[in-house]
């Protein structure tokens, strides 16, 4: 029986806001943009080890993010919003102009070979 896949929820934190100040290449927002946090019990029934990288694929793209557990809703995951995010939304804006960026389903996988 294969998992049910589980919805991406991408945020804007306080610490986002406060780094963008310093600019959007520097390394300490490309590693909050980057940090994927799952409910341990996810992480535990899909034999993934906190600190993995991950590549995440929603119905639109995929993208690679470091994956932490932390104290969120089983089932959902959430990460701040970033050039990764952006590779997973498509293009339909239902009339609005934006693309929807919250509540996408998604399957990951551990990257192989990851340095």
């Amino acid at each position: 029986m294969s998992l049910p896949r589980l919805i991406l929820m991408p945020i804007r934190t306080s610490k986002q806001g406060q780094q963008v100040n310093i600019g959007k290449d520097h390394d300490d927002y490309l590693t909050m943009t980057t940090t994927l946090t799952v409910h341990p019990d996810d992480l535990k029934e899909r034999n993934i080890p906190n600190g993995a990288r991950v590549i995440v694929r929603t119905d639109h793209g995929e993208a690679e993010f470091v994956c932490t557990e932390g104290k969120v809703p089983r089932g959902m995951a959430f990460v701040p919003y970033g050039p990764p995010t952006c590779k997973l939304m498509g293009g339909d804006t239902d009339g609005t102009g934006m693309p929807t960026s919250k509540g996408w389903e998604f399957d990951m996988e551990v990257v192989l070979n990851a340095e």
